[in-house]
């Protein structure tokens, strides 16, 4: 049996707060744009575009890890060799995991956006933002905690992260 992959929880929450950045930009455009009537007007609108972009790297990272998005990267080459080695490591497992959770969340959003829904976009990039936050900010992982409640109801069963 193959080691759990174990990455550096500062990349995460650096992940994290870039990722609710881009995510408050998205919901700033999304409010002052509206949802246009016709599917042409609203498939161009900078909010929509961005929350795709956004959807593409959350299932990137959940499908090829979270250590492998271009935030970790980033994190990795340019500032944790600034600082100093990690206390400790965490398993990568429940954060890949709720990246599978940010995917979701913001493929609603533009399915949303794309049927005409008013804010849905606003909405779903909103309540990702939230978590985002509240893991960049305070290192709490809301999707992190729903892999765990989800383990220890025997929902799903805890695996080693790609």
């Amino acid at each position: 049996m193959s080691r759990p992959a174990q990455i550096d929880p500062r990349g995460a929450r650096f992940t994290a707060s870039v990722t609710a950045v881009l995510l408050l930009v998205t919901v700033a455009l999304g409010l002052l744009g509206g949802t246009p009537a016709q599917l042409a007007d609203r498939i161009v609108q900078p909010a929509f575009l961005l929350l795709v972009a956004l959807a593409a790297i959350f299932v990137w990272s959940a499908a090829a890890g979270v250590a492998r998005n271009p935030w970790s990267l980033l994190f990795r080459r340019l500032i944790r060799p600034r600082l100093a080695p990690p206390a400790e490591l965490e398993d990568a497992a429940p954060p890949t995991f709720a990246q599978g959770v940010g995917a979701l969340v913001t493929i609603v959003g533009v399915v949303l956006h794309l049927a005409g829904v008013p804010y849905g976009l606003v909405a779903a990039a909103a309540a990702a933002f939230v978590a985002a936050f509240l893991n960049g900010a305070f290192g709490y992982c809301l999707g992190c905690q729903l892999y765990l409640l989800l383990v220890r109801a025997g929902v799903i069963r805890k695996t080693a992260a790609a």
